[in-house]
């Protein structure tokens, strides 16, 4: 299964990496196929065309990128930081320059905060875009409380209980990655 973690943050002193890092850590070891999808990597503009309305070959070359590693992808891990309860303009900028390479595949949750509530928030807002998009996001959350605590650089979790959590969450996501999978090969309704 292929997999594409899109992390949307491109503050400079951004905490949010280290939870991309241990997602992407994490579903490597089940031996998932995962890409980063960073926003401070892939440097979009504003919005003003959709991948799709390029002529084929003509989109810009981070969006080219961008739309392989998306359009293979069986699923998807978005990680986002919870700004004023809503949704990273970063992220959402990302987001919206795709839609087809989104059909039909799921989508789990992995929102944090500096604060306790892990950015809950977000999610929120997050499940109604993600849905809109076509990839609805599967019922388990796994929020990141007091991110700037809760991992080291390279994403190591500086608590057991968060090794413990994703276990159950990527369980759950891969069920859904298989249903998703095999419903798409039966064909899709358009």
């Amino acid at each position: 299964m292929n997999i594409a973690v899109i992390y949307g943050s491109n503050r400079s002193n951004r905490q949010g990496i280290k939870v991309a890092y241990f997602i992407l850590n994490q579903l490597k070891k089940r031996n998932f196929n995962a890409t980063l999808i960073d926003t401070k990597q892939y440097k979009l503009p504003f919005l003003d065309k959709m991948y799709k309305e390029y002529p084929k070959g003509q989109a810009p070359e981070a969006m080219e990128k961008i739309h392989r590693i998306l359009d293979k992808a069986d699923g998807f891990v978005i990680v986002s930081g919870e700004y004023n309860h809503s949704i990273p303009a970063v992220l959402k900028n990302l987001l919206d320059h795709f839609q087809q390479e989104y059909y039909f595949k799921p989508s789990a949750l992995v929102p944090y905060s500096a604060g306790s509530f892990g950015g809950m928030r977000v999610a929120v807002h997050l499940r109604v875009v993600l849905a809109e998009l076509g990839m609805s996001s599967i019922p388990t959350i796994f929020p990141v409380s007091a991110v700037q605590d809760a991992f080291d650089e390279s994403g190591k979790a500086l608590n057991e209980h968060y090794n413990q959590r994703v276990v159950r969450f990527i369980d759950e996501f891969e069920w859904y990655l298989s249903a998703y999978k095999t419903q798409r090969a039966n064909g899709v309704p358009y």
